[in-house]
């Protein structure tokens, strides 16, 4: 009864493990509690190990520490393999049949300091969205009072002060309190934006792969630090094109009899980065449309056989396959540089 292949079903406290052997039998299905995984885990032969949650990342890294070869795996590749109604068993079988199969796409495991800078872009993600969506009530609220300020969070922190100041708009004493207060949180999120900004920034100098990236135009110390943290080792990759198409850039495909047929972007995997590398890309192309310049001279080609929407987009997707080319291959960016026919 040796236990080859494990597949493991995480959760908040009770995980569900399934465990078969070489002839793909199964030997084990029990319920764990979250303080009993590691020393169920020390007890076993090494053997190779499947997870598919949430917090995959800290658990690959302690199980490998103990031995055992951890793969980790988007959860829509596992679903196909769950044979009936959604359990803890049936998902932890499913996890342990697809970790076994050749086909199968995995995801590289990440180390804590990736994830610390990851997290630090999360966190200032959040305080973005959350400032804008104050600065949007802020607007709304005014409106209500016959008060309209321009789109844009500037705008909104340089009218506020003039319109609590004037005693002429009619506004209630109640109202200009409620104002003040929330210029206050709107300015407390913009602190802490800018805070973490600084730490990603002081990240950034002390990484050479982000310092690499950076020079790359299109790409500035916020996209470099998550592409470095977020890919790893970039011979995880083929190609160029593999990441681009990890990262959601190239063309969503639906080929029938023959005939292929291409559409937009099918926006699979990582919305973060593929946001970042696109805005990036925008101002190059703004800049090419108003003087080309050897560093911008694709971007100008493009754009003058395409929109410059599509422009940006193919901009990023070539910006992807050069952070590939740098990461995989230790190589600092030429702007000059050209393959050997």
């Amino acid at each position: 009864m040796k236990i080859t292949t494990v597949g493991i079903d995480l959760a908040k406290s009770v995980f569900q493990v399934h465990g078969v052997d070489q002839r793909g039998k199964a030997v084990v299905q029990k319920r764990l509690r979250r303080r009993q995984v590691l020393k169920y885990f020390a007890q076993l032969p090494p053997c190779l190990v499947g997870i598919a949650n949430g917090g995959a990342h800290y658990w690959a890294r302690k199980l490998q520490a103990q031995g055992h070869t951890v793969k980790l795996m988007a959860p829509q590749f596992v679903k196909p393999y769950v044979k009936a109604n959604k359990t803890d068993a049936a998902d932890a079988e499913a996890i342990c049949e697809a970790v076994t199969r050749p086909t199968m796409r995995f995801v590289p495991i990440k180390n804590a300091e990736q994830q610390s800078v990851l997290s630090l872009h999360r966190a200032r993600q959040g305080f973005v969205r959350a400032r804008t969506a104050q600065a949007n009530q802020i607007r709304g609220l005014l409106a209500e009072y016959g008060i309209t300020l321009p789109q844009g969070i500037g705008h909104v922190a340089k009218g506020l002060p003039g319109i609590l100041e004037d005693a002429e708009n009619d506004l209630p004493g109640v109202f200009r309190e409620l104002l003040d207060r929330l210029r206050a949180h709107l300015n407390e999120l913009d602190r802490q934006v800018q805070e973490l900004e600084q730490l990603i920034n002081a990240w950034h100098r002390n990484s050479e792969d982000s310092q690499k990236l950076a020079r790359i135009p299109g790409i500035g110390p916020l996209t470099a630090s998550a592409l470095v943290a977020s890919i790893g080792d970039a011979r995880n990759f083929k190609n160029g094109r593999e990441l681009a198409a990890w990262i959601g850039l190239v063309p969503r495909q639906h080929s029938s009899g023959g005939k292929v047929l291409l559409q937009g972007i099918s926006k699979r995997g990582d919305a973060y980065l593929r946001t970042l590398l696109i805005h990036g890309a925008r101002s190059v192309i703004r800049v090419a449309e108003k003087k080309a310049t050897p560093t911008n001279q694709w971007a100008t080609g493009v754009l003058a056989r395409r929109h410059k929407n599509v422009a940006a987009v193919a901009l990023a997707n070539k910006n992807a396959r050069v952070v590939w080319a740098l990461l995989a291959h230790g190589r600092d960016y030429n702007a000059e540089y050209k393959l050997a026919a």
